[in-house]
């Protein structure tokens, strides 16, 4: 898919980790993500630091307006989470601009495939070529309790 959704005037999106508004993301994330609420900062600065990061900035102040990271290896798959737009900005085509950006940064790769997981934003990532998993019966998880990092936890009902 070479479909191309242009960033909306006056914002710019960088790749730079020295940009994220590390602070900010956190906060987004922790308060205002259902996948995220409560996550600490200490292990929100570590998954910053171990992805590659994306940041819609608004040209005329610096100001973050968007994030999204990757977890790849760069050659076979790539692992896309934490998209977040600020609500001031919604509706303006920043998230779809900044999944687009991010999209098009992995395919020199050669990537087999890039998942994502989304409880409401489908259509957002349908028009860019995202699709429902052919077979999510081949895919598996891997729980870890909270509570307990190093032990495995069943999560949902119980095998008899």
């Amino acid at each position: 898919m070479t479909d191309t959704f242009g960033l909306p005037g006056g914002y710019e999106i960088s790749t730079d980790p020295d940009r994220v508004d590390a602070e900010r993301v956190h906060r987004w994330l922790s308060t205002d993500a259902y996948w995220a609420l409560g996550r600490p900062r200490e292990k929100q600065d570590r998954a910053i630091t171990g992805s590659l990061n994306f940041g819609v900035y608004a040209t005329a102040s610096g100001e973050q307006v968007a994030y999204a990271r990757v977890l790849t290896d760069r050659a076979t798959f790539a692992w896309l989470c934490d998209v977040y737009v600020d609500p001031s900005v919604r509706g303006e085509g920043v998230g779809t601009a900044l999944v687009a950006a991010v999209r098009e940064e992995l395919r020199p790769y050669g990537l087999r495939r890039v998942l994502l997981a989304t409880h409401d934003a489908h259509g957002v990532y349908e028009k860019l070529g995202f699709t429902p998993l052919e077979r999510p019966d081949q895919w598996m998880a891997l729980h870890f309790d909270q509570e307990d990092p190093g032990t495995p936890s069943v999560t949902g009902p119980h095998p008899e």
